[in-house]
């Protein structure tokens, strides 16, 4: 398969595109000026405990306080707490962390309020970016990743990814991360790791040590809210998480952004430096590579598959639905059975595409083509697990109901790509209708009957867009002449091109706004 990284760089944000064989299947957005991304490490103040939902409400310096729950302060917090209370205490203590005690886990069916306190200074982890109304979702259970390990302060467990099946391997890496460790670290030893040789790995778990060590620096130096850890941009979080052999380019349109992943690839795989490519076009780099068509005909509501077959795609509160069309295959073929197969399949694909361009997330409801056979059923549903695969959201696919439903769920920890590209229609809410002519003519009277018949005016200005306008004064009589003859006054009508279709505005004789 062929793997492209294209990442567009403007003033505002970073947009980063992953195409495979030229096909877009991933689609980022980075805000150059807003942080808050997922795995930043801040110092906040608790600014409410929440009893009843067991939570707490915290300052981390986001528009809207951030989310955590007591489930999410780990098994160490009694530990991070006491260091955090020794790094900002009134003698602010110099800690050797690999020297330090730690206290007992704490229980999982314990209370928040026995533990945090409205003011106090918290050491927290975003696990979940701001969507929508909600702030960020926390935790304190702070773990750093890196390519080949992730790293858990306040632990001495070495756990090794379950993709590593050889024994032997996995007895290798562990005696390496065993040989390295500091008292008070763990490791999670990541599937990139294996193959890898000490230095590798070594080099990584040195990294985040450092990077720890710079944390417990700030936490002594900084009030809260403070961000004391940094996440390292999109692009360099996709190019350590996902970057193996399989890559055949990554394309930067920006001479800063280019130096610095050429930099971060010569760390992490020396080897593929050459694959980074610094675009010089004219024309914009996502439309050099197809990148902007992919864009706008795919976040559509409709999503198009070969022979006449179609996706809708629909948004709600509760979870996202997506119903499957056969189109015009229907009509052509013979057996039902085996075209509807032939559909499900491959809107099974697009589906498993769609769900990750989108970065669509929670329950997600899709409504295939009825299958009669068992067989297929079954045969459906071990595909879409495969489609599913390559996603590295956590998910969940279940087999077809009794009523031909598949339920998916999806992790989604920043907000849905979606929700960047568009904007809810100022006019219609979102829902596509609008006040109808009649109603408008209707509510138009009313006010109209109010200022003649109790403000006793004698003439208004009424502005509308040129849609009602049109309406207003058509026809004979029309019915504006029909008001005027009605309340024996006059009316003008205006055109006011920057209100909305169903807006208008009443003026008097002053041209002031009426009320």
């Amino acid at each position: 398969m062929n793997r492209e990284l294209i990442i567009n760089v403007s003033k505002s944000e970073i947009t980063i595109a992953l195409a495979e064989d030229k096909r877009l299947v991933e689609l980022g957005k980075e805000s150059v000026k807003t942080g808050f991304a997922v795995g930043d490490i801040y110092l906040g103040r608790v600014r409410k405990i929440m009893p009843g939902l067991n939570a707490a409400f915290v300052n981390i310096g986001h528009e809207k306080d951030a989310f955590i729950h007591y489930l999410d302060l780990g098994p160490q917090f009694a530990s991070l707490q006491k260091l955090v209370g020794q790094l900002t205490g009134a003698k602010k203590k110099n800690v050797q962390f690999d020297t330090f005690k730690l206290e007992q886990p704490i229980g999982k069916t314990g209370k928040i309020a026995n533990l945090l306190a409205t003011g106090q200074s918290i050491v927290v982890q975003i696990a979940k970016e701001a969507i929508s109304t909600k702030g960020p979702r926390l935790t304190s259970d702070i773990s750093l990743a890196g390519r080949n390990v992730v790293l858990i302060p306040f632990s001495n467990k070495i756990s090794i990814s379950q993709k590593i099946r050889s024994a032997e391997e996995r007895k290798r890496l562990k005696k390496i991360a065993l040989s390295i460790l500091p008292k008070n670290y763990g490791v999670i030893i990541r599937t990139a790791a294996q193959g890898k040789n000490e230095t590798d790995i070594g080099q990584d778990i040195t990294s985040l040590i450092d990077k720890w060590e710079e944390v417990l620096r700030n936490i002594k130096t900084l009030e809260p809210p403070s961000l004391l850890l940094g996440e390292m941009n999109r692009a360099n979080t996709i190019l350590r998480d996902s970057l193996n052999g399989s890559f055949s380019a990554i394309v930067v349109d920006d001479k800063e952004m280019y130096d610095e992943v050429r930099e971060y690839i010569k760390v992490i795989a020396p080897e593929q430096e050459k694959i980074v490519k610094l675009y010089k076009g004219k024309i914009p780099v996502f439309d050099h590579y197809d990148i902007s068509r992919q864009i706008k005909s795919l976040f559509s509501k409709y999503v198009s598959l070969k022979r006449g077959a179609y996706l809708i795609i629909e948004h709600t509160e509760a979870m996202n639905v997506i119903d499957v069309n056969s189109g015009n295959r229907a009509k052509v073929a013979d057996d039902q059975e085996s075209t509807a197969m032939d559909v499900n399949l491959m809107a099974a694909e697009e589906i498993a595409r769609q769900l990750r361009l989108r970065d669509m997330g929670g329950l997600i409801i899709i409504d295939f083509i009825d299958l009669h056979k068992a067989e297929n059923r079954q045969k459906l549903y071990k595909t879409m697990q495969e489609f599913m695969a390559g996603d590295k959201a956590k998910h969940t696919v279940l087999p077809l109901s009794k009523f031909g439903l598949m339920q998916i769920t999806r992790q989604r920890v920043r907000p849905e790509a979606i929700e960047h590209l568009e904007e809810v229609c100022p006019m219609c809410g979102g829902t596509g209708k609008v006040t109808s002519t009649v109603s408008i003519e209707r509510e138009l009277e009313n006010m109209i009957s109010y200022y003649a018949g109790e403000k006793k005016i004698k003439q208004l200005r009424l502005l509308v867009s040129p849609y009602v306008a049109a309406y207003l004064k058509s026809g004979f009589p029309s019915v504006r002449r029909r008001w005027m003859s009605k309340y024996g006054f006059r009316l003008k009508i205006g055109i006011d091109q920057s209100l909305g279709i169903v807006e208008y505005k009443f003026l008097d004789r002053k041209d002031r706004v009426l009320l």
